[in-house]
């Protein structure tokens, strides 16, 4: 399996190796599926493997193939591996992507900025916030069934955390972080391999734990529950495909 993609040579491979995104990434993966170092249904290497070949993070390579099965080009079959879809050459492949961060990458900065956030929350927090931020855990809560209703609530949480530090740069910093990740394509696939009713319960839970620190106005509690929780996430998001 690991010799199914030669490591690329030449001018081309210099010229994408400049590029070290995850939509760089994907493009030197697809060309040399598209070269034909890998039929149509033939399984890919393990993520490891692809990220040994190509000097990338592990992580650099979950997003590229993400993108590439969103442009049509693998197909992801969780408990069995990355498989080349159907005549893959046979489809137009722009990339036009955003070439911003990942979906994974903007998580990771997520657990660094909002712990921080719920900590400071927890020593500036009225009561009014705390109204607001049980209002919104009632509300996820009751829609546990319901994904978007779910995730709506999840966001206001998330919102009205940074809203009760008073900083009002923080509050636009968790707005920005949140709505770019789920306005992009890959979030959206990612979310359709990983995104459980498991995760949401898992996750009510850590929210309970978020507002209880908060309320309590432990600092260090907010931190840990906060790093806690976006961690759960990331490792669902990254859990090995076989």
């Amino acid at each position: 399996m690991a010799d199914l993609l030669p490591t690329p040579t030449g001018r081309n491979a210099d010229a994408d190796a400049a590029d070290r995104s995850y939509v760089g990434l994907a493009k030197q993966i697809y060309d040399l599926i598209a070269a034909g170092d890998v039929g149509p249904r033939a399984r890919l290497p393990s993520e490891r493997t692809l990220a040994e070949r190509f000097g990338v993070s592990r992580t650099q390579v979950r997003e590229a193939i993400i993108a590439l099965e969103v442009q049509g080009v693998v197909e992801v079959r969780v408990g069995s591996g990355i498989y080349v879809a159907d005549a893959p050459d046979a489809r137009p492949l722009t990339f036009e992507l955003p070439r911003g961060p990942g979906p994974i990458e903007t998580l990771r900065a997520r657990a660094v900025i909002e712990s921080g956030i719920a900590a400071l929350a927890a020593t500036e927090r009225k009561d009014s916030d705390l109204d607001r931020l049980f209002a919104t855990l009632r509300t996820m809560r009751e829609n546990m069934d319901d994904k978007a209703a779910n995730e709506a609530a999840d966001r206001e949480f998330h919102l009205a955390i940074a809203r009760a530090t008073g900083n009002e740069v923080l509050r636009l910093v968790v707005t920005a972080m949140w709505d770019n990740s789920r306005a992009d394509p890959l979030w959206k696939k990612i979310e359709e391999h990983f995104h459980t009713p498991a995760l949401r319960a898992a996750s009510q839970e850590d929210h309970q734990r978020i507002f209880s620190a908060i309320m309590a106005r432990d600092a260090a509690a907010a931190r840990t529950a906060m790093q806690t929780h976006l961690a759960r996430v990331i490792d669902e998001f990254t859990q090995a495909w076989r």
